[in-house]
């Protein structure tokens, strides 16, 4: 999925599409990078004069629910899913490798420092499952790193989003 394409949906179905593409890049899927997704939040919420704050809690919910999706399917499908993962990933095999290692010794403050980091962050959610964390501790932990993770994203693609705005009315 590419700059473009976002846009366009975020013009035309607002929140609601803000909340089905960042669910989506919670779930791990492939072509929908954050690098690209919540810089571009920010930014549509500037430049359409969204709340800044409805924007950071839509975009938290939706990467809550995308992380209980894979820690169910983790919890639920364990080991066979993260061979499958494996398989079908090999790139991201090493992150989910230190993903794993990272809960066993770390444990919940793993999981927060692990939403920290691009492509572990997603993918924790699966092993989080597999190891059967406490869902209740895993849902906080997981919060407070999606929301750390949104807020400098998402705020820094409103942060530039203003100041080019700005920048390009003064030609």
């Amino acid at each position: 999925m590419n700059f473009e394409t976002i846009e366009f949906y975020l013009e035309n179905y607002g929140l609601l599409a803000l909340f089905i593409v960042v669910l989506l890049e919670y779930m791990n899927l492939p072509g929908f990078p954050a690098g690209i997704i919540m810089p571009l939040a920010g930014i549509w919420a500037y430049k359409f004069n969204k709340s800044f704050l409805l924007v950071i809690v839509i975009s938290v919910i939706a990467g809550l629910i995308g992380s209980w999706i894979l820690y169910f399917l983790g919890f639920y499908i364990g080991r066979p899913l993260l061979n499958w993962f494996r398989n079908k990933f090999t790139k991201q095999s090493v992150a989910l490798d230190k993903a794993i290692e990272q809960l066993n010794q770390k444990g919940y403050w793993g999981l927060l420092i692990a939403k920290l980091f691009p492509v572990i962050r997603t993918i924790i959610s699966i092993p989080a499952g597999v190891i059967k964390m406490n869902f209740y501790k895993y849902s906080f932990y997981s919060t407070i790193g999606i929301i750390i993770w949104n807020l400098v994203f998402v705020g820094g693609g409103y942060i530039f989003g203003s100041a080019a705005l700005n920048w390009f009315a003064k030609f």
